[in-house]
This record gives C-alpha cells, structure tokens and sequence, in this order.
C-alpha cells in the first residue's frame, strides 16, 4: 500500500506541542477517549441542525452557518484526540473502536444531510454527498478486514469533506450575499448544493482509489503466498 495508508489517520497537528498539551490534560482529568468520540458527534449534531435551520433564521443565517463551521472543527479536533488519548496514553479500549467508527458515520450523515437542508443547498445532493461519505469509510474498513492495511487517502477524504464544508460556511457566514454562487429557478442550486456535488464526484473517486489500491495490496499477498507454496 501507499504511504497514505495505515492503521492510523496521518494527522500532522497531532505531533504538535499544544496538541500534545491538551491530550495531556484530557487524560490527567480523567476524560475517556469514547467521552471524546460521542462528544464530537454532538457536535457534529448541532452542526447539522445549525446548518439545516439556516434557511429559518433569515438574518441569523450568518450565525448560524459561522457556530456551523466552528462545530464542524470541533467534531475534527475530537477525531484527534481521542485518538490520541487513546494510544498516546493507554487508554485505549476493544470497545473504543465502535466509539471510533459509529459516532462518525452518524456524525457525517448529520453534517451533510444538514448542508443539503442548508441555504442554497439540494436535500438530494445533501443525503446523496452523506451517502458517499459513509461508503468512503466502509471501503476502508472492509479492505483492513480483507487484510489490507487501513488506507485514509484519497481527493475526498475525511478531512478533505470536513474542510470544504467548514470553509463554505465560513464564507457564506462573513462574506456579502453578492459573493454566493446561485444557480438554477430561484437561485435554488448554491453554494452548499455545489459542496455536495463535489463532495458526491470526489468521494466517489476516493472509493474507487482506495478499490484499486486494495485489490493490488490484496492481489500481491494473494501472489506472495502461491510462491512459498
């Protein structure tokens, strides 16, 4: 497999001082890393429903697309670290790799079924980008359980959906309404329905990238083992 592929997402901030401080300081007040795995998804939740409620709030919108995207980071950062006190610090559970996974497939569906609901999104293209998202992880998880190693690469990762969403929040939160892409009868198709569809196009080539990458991993297994027969 590639070098993007591992049993553990690659995060870069993860070797960072501050973040280290502040697993450190989790673990010290004895919060668990499934404490951190659910509380990202309520995050995740809010986001959703801040997202979803925008088209409700009239001039609360830009509020409510801003508290969107800071939840949005907060749902990553959580990602991180209870990962992190997770391994870093031994308090790592068999029963924490459900916390791991569940909470976040849950959590994605709640943030894109949101941005389909969202001002200027599609709820089609919000449950069909949710979809995909889902189906990025199952890939993943199915190629380990085959015995390949768990690759997290891919255009549309992650952390590559979790990005381009919080940042069409940003600027739909901070930016005049003369700046948002509309499209279609009433201006219907926005930003956040283009957000979806990029998310639906590059997630779908993410799972056929980490196919192909599985199946010659796999493939080559399969090869080494014939010859030492």
């Amino acid at each position: 497999m590639s070098e993007e592929t591992s049993d553990r997402r690659p995060i870069p901030a993860r070797g960072s001082r501050v973040s280290k401080y502040v697993a450190k300081t989790l673990d010290g007040a004895g919060v668990t890393p499934n404490q951190i795995s659910v509380f990202g998804f309520a995050a995740a939740l809010v986001a959703g429903l801040c997202l979803a409620a925008t088209p409700l709030a009239n001039g609360s919108a830009r509020v409510l697309f801003f508290l969107a995207a800071l939840l949005i980071v907060v749902r990553g950062l959580s990602n991180m670290f209870d990962g992190m006190v997770a391994v870093e610090h031994g308090k790592g559970t068999r029963v924490g790799s459900l916390y791991n996974e569940v909470p976040d497939r849950f959590s994605d569906v709640a943030i894109f079924v949101g941005g389909g609901y969202a001002v200027g999104g599609a709820p089609v293209l919000g449950f069909c980008a949710a979809l995909v998202a889902v189906l990025v992880a199952f890939v993943r998880l199915a190629a380990r359980i085959a015995g390949a190693s768990s690759d997290f690469g891919g255009f549309m990762a992650k952390q590559q959906r979790m990005f381009l969403l919080a940042a069409a929040a940003v600027w739909l939160a901070v930016t005049p309404g003369s700046w948002h892409p509309a499209f279609g009868p009433q201006d219907a198709f926005g930003l956040m329905s283009i957000v979806s569809l990029t998310i639906i196009v590059g997630g779908a080539a993410t799972i056929i990238g980490r196919l192909r990458r599985a199946a010659r991993f796999l493939g080559a297994m399969d090869g080494a083992e014939e010859q030492e027969r």
